[in-house]
């Protein structure tokens, strides 16, 4: 038998997830070796201090601050810098010498993946992204992969743990969201500033990167509607428990026909929802993520584990990194990503959905007839109505009562579903539209 060459990797980014992979890569070496065919040699850590206190054990031989030389001498480029730039130019760089990529940069590929698989394709190389979604969690591979074959028709993920963290604690033990915030803060789940995560742009990059592989279709990032979760009370949590809910923060992702046109697209959106406690992902608890798939022919599917963490991010490159050793290996140009659909990408006005309406309301013969036909002039059912009645306002015994109604809609487009809320907003039977929640997991 002939022996392989060694390979050469080198990695950029000696940070959390950059130490570890150089960590697990030394001393599991000749075990890797063993199930790819070839040594691995790891060539070097590009990062931007060399004396910089980092985890991890890398020899400081492995150390440089010169990336460029580093990618030009690598077989595979594992690229753990995040960001857009360098990093985009250093995935092309490494792309355009012939080297794989291994990458866990959601970013970059939400923003630019068309690009840097077009110049993958071009030189026959091969990008991977196990750990760009979900950290340790498998869901590039089966999209990509297993349900090559099937027809996905929605996704609903848990894509973020700091916020399902938060949202988490606010449902279990009762704290506000600055509390559970602050907590998460402290338990490093959260950045000094959480802004990419609780205002949901981390989880629209994992949507535009999860939509695009499972519809077949180019789903730019701007495409993705998204909504932040700071809106999202201790109470609004406590009522949807009651309820039978939980609130989750959601990535969707579905195959839609267009009411208007008839035409079948797709729809990627992020925003708080309310999801039964009976739904798988009502049962994901802590920093955790999960993924659940609904295809036509393998049914529900959900993949679930944990979202972050050094070492967990760390198991997804390494499997990459043998992926990619193991077809430099077997040799062969490696796979173009499959952008054939070309659906066209729908707004978030052509989704179908429900809604839960929280409205205070006079206590006053009429208002729920009023209430009603708002409703029916818009072309929405409603599901169930639920009515509380407080004695007054503002503790005040002499003022007339009010009334809060919880109103839960039957599916109904987007579109048709904000213009009622507008018109609730704007009757004068309404006080005030307290909270407006999707309902998903139906």
């Amino acid at each position: 038998m002939i022996e392989y060459r060694n390979l050469r990797v080198a990695i950029l980014g000696g940070g959390s997830v950059g130490s570890q992979v150089a960590s697990l890569l030394i001393e599991h070496g000749e075990e890797l070796a063993a199930r790819v065919g070839a040594g691995i040699e790891l060539v070097g850590v590009a990062v931007r201090d060399v004396k910089a206190k980092r985890d991890g054990t890398i020899p400081k031989h492995l150390l440089t601050t010169d990336a460029e030389s580093l990618i030009l001498g690598a077989d595979i480029v594992v690229e753990l810098i995040g960001g857009l730039e360098p990093a985009r130019t250093y995935i092309l760089q490494a792309l355009n010498s012939g080297a794989d990529v291994v990458t866990a940069n959601k970013a970059v590929l939400a923003t630019h993946g068309p690009e840097l698989f077009e110049a993958a394709e071009q030189v026959g190389a091969q990008l991977y992204y196990e750990a760009a979604v979900g950290g340790a969690i498998p869901i590039i591979r089966p999209l990509r992969d297993s349900l090559a074959g099937d027809r996905v028709k929605r996704i609903l993920g848990i894509v973020n743990g700091t916020t399902n963290y938060i949202l988490d604690r606010m449902d279990t033990w009762g704290d506000d969201f600055d509390e559970a915030l602050a907590e998460a803060t402290r338990l490093g789940y959260a950045e000094a500033d959480p802004t990419a995560d609780i205002e949901g742009y981390d989880a629209a990059q994992k949507a535009a990167i999860l939509a695009s592989l499972a519809f077949h279709t180019i789903v730019p990032l701007d495409a993705v509607y998204r909504e932040g979760m700071t809106s999202i009370t201790r109470e609004l949590v406590h009522s949807a428990r009651k309820a039978g809910y939980v609130v989750k923060l959601l990535a969707i992702c579905e195959r839609l026909t267009d009411a208007q046109t008839g035409v079948e697209g797709v729809s990627a959106r992020v925003h708080p929802a309310l999801v039964p406690l009976d739904h798988p992902l009502a049962a994901v608890h802590g920093a955790n993520n999960a993924v659940f798939v609904e295809a036509e022919a393998a049914g529900s599917l959900m993949f679930y584990g944990a979202g972050a963490g050094g070492v967990e991010t760390a198991s997804a490159v390494l499997g990459d990194l043998v992926s990619a050793a193991r077809r430099h290996v077997a040799g062969g140009p490696g796979v173009a990503e499959s952008t054939h659909a070309n659906l066209p990408v729908l707004p978030i006005s052509r989704a179908i959905t429900r809604y839960q309406i929280t409205l205070s309301v006079a206590d006053q013969p009429g208002v729920l007839a009023a209430i009603a036909t708002l409703f029916a002039d818009h072309g929405v059912s409603v599901e169930a109505v639920e009515q509380s009645v407080s004695a007054g306002r503002d503790g005040q015994a002499d003022a007339r009562p009010t009334a809060t109604l919880v109103i839960v809609t039957h599916e109904a487009s987007e579109s048709s579903l904000a213009s009622t809320v507008t018109a609730l907003a704007a009757s004068p039977v309404v006080s005030s539209v307290v909270s407006v929640l999707r309902v998903e997991g139906l």
